[in-house]
């Protein structure tokens, strides 16, 4: 009796290709995909069936350094054509890699229409909040009043908030991260276990063009003091000292106070990832007055567009037949040409 085969063990190396990596050295984008390929390697049993869709930017190079299918499209544009490849083939784990521009500006209605439809893929926005690609103009995302090469008076326009735009299109499991946090791998494999669209933002450090961005979330002595960990069904405390929380004051406005100065733990905000309402509410919190949450935000199970589309299909076949093409083609009036 032949033996079974034993299943495929993938580690991390196996899903580096042979391509050199063309990212600045120090740029975040290294510690990302050493994260994307240990989670890949834990959860995909074949490299077949993973694959890599990115539209432009710096961080779309992604696919040609995953040693995976890949697809490196136009610029915002891979919603769509992950779109197609996740309704084709519903057994591919198939993730979406963009930033802050190519996801938000020419993408985002793309984005939008991908969360909504809560299509099985996973979808990662590397937000370093500047073009780092097209060297240093400012991003939807960046600040108001950043002076760069395209606002050099200071940028006037109201940034994107990434992880509001996800909750208001409706995907399925919002989170976020930063490129060098011990816990980004948690979290991304939290995503792609996730059945629906998962969209995890990442703080992503440009050190050419917008360094130093997100220092109070990095700098081991301040980002105690300016993050928060979101953990489910825990109250929101925070601090070098976990000495600080947060809680709804009589307006129900989120304000922070100092525990044990007449207030307690219970008295906090505890997180729950079922709350769309307060998902919203702790995505509008930013540095510098209040704590920044990381962790994740929204994650609830629902039906996602392909399997409704199966289910469509196999109603259609048991109601009219399984179909002939040549008969739709011939259906209805028709014309012979002659010469």
């Amino acid at each position: 009796m032949a033996s079974e085969a034993k299943p495929t063990v993938l580690h991390a190396k196996d899903l580096a290709s042979d391509q050199d990596i063309r990212w600045c050295p120090g740029c975040g984008d290294y510690a990302i995909i050493n994260q994307v390929r240990k989670v890949v390697a834990k959860i995909t049993q074949r490299r077949e069936n993973a694959v890599f869709v990115s539209g432009i930017g710096c961080s779309s190079r992604f696919p040609y350094y995953m040693n995976t299918y890949g697809f490196h499209s136009i610029h915002g544009r891979a919603p769509a054509i992950a779109s197609g490849i996740k309704i084709a083939n519903p057994d591919l784990d198939v993730w979406v890699i963009t930033g802050d521009g190519d996801g938000l500006s020419i993408g985002g209605n793309h984005l939008m229409h991908i969360l909504r439809r809560n299509i099985n893929v996973n979808i990662i926005l590397f937000n370093n909040r500047i073009y780092g690609l097209t060297k240093g103009q400012y991003s939807p995302t960046s600040e108001e009043g950043k002076r760069t090469k395209s606002s050099p008076m200071g940028v006037i326009d109201l940034p994107v908030t990434p992880i509001s735009f996800a909750l208001a299109s409706e995907a399925s499991f919002v989170a976020r991260a930063v490129d060098v946090d011990a816990g980004l791998g948690d979290i991304l494999e939290a995503a792609a276990k996730h059945r629906g669209s998962s969209f995890v933002e990442i703080y992503q450090d440009c050190n050419i063009f917008n360094h130093f961005a997100y220092k109070y979330a990095t700098d081991k002595d301040l980002k105690a003091e300016h993050t928060i960990q979101l953990e489910h069904g825990k109250p929101l405390v925070f601090g070098k000292d976990r000495d600080k929380g947060l809680r709804l004051d009589g307006n129900h406005k989120p304000e922070v106070i100092e525990l044990g100065k007449g207030y307690t733990e219970d008295d906090l905000i505890f997180h729950d990832q079922s709350d769309e309402n307060l998902a919203f509410l702790l995505s509008r919190l930013t540095y510098p007055d209040f704590p920044e949450p990381m962790g994740v935000f929204y994650s609830v199970a629902d039906a996602t567009y392909e399997e409704l589309l199966e289910e469509q299909i196999e109603q259609a076949i048991h109601d009219r037949g399984a179909g002939d093409l040549k008969s739709l083609f011939n259906a209805g009036d028709t014309y012979t040409v002659s010469t």
